[in-house]
């Protein structure tokens, strides 16, 4: 059951802003690459402050969508010669897509990622 904001603790609504701020890296890092990093580092950074609270598997999440995501594009780079590397690259891409934006739905609803 979604928890309204009203009724959030200050240490809750702390780490759901920590969290938004690492999703808004990750979106900006699917077009820029550089900001990839600082969303993943930002999440591994604010994951302590965030334990215990509805709030705490989105940095796992978040942390999960980067490594592999970094995982699959540095082994679908050489692949791309026989381009089936491209076909990777855009699964994970969207695979990402798909994880960041069911990440902001459910934080937005002020649920945990999984469940």
């Amino acid at each position: 059951m979604p928890i309204r904001d009203s009724a959030l603790t200050e240490t809750q609504q702390e780490a759901k802003t920590h969290a938004i701020v690492s999703y808004v890296f990750m979106v900006l890092g699917l077009i820029t690459g550089i900001f990839w990093l600082v969303g993943a580092i930002w999440a591994m950074v604010k994951k302590s402050d965030a334990r215990g609270t509805p709030f705490e598997d989105h940095y796992s999440n978040i942390i999960k969508t980067f490594w592999v995501g970094l995982v699959v594009t540095i082994i679908s780079i050489p692949l791309a010669v026989a381009l089936i590397g491209y076909l990777t690259l855009l699964t994970v891409w969207i695979w990402s897509i798909y994880r960041i934006v069911k990440g902001v739905a459910r934080l937005s609803a002020n649920q945990p990622y999984y469940r």
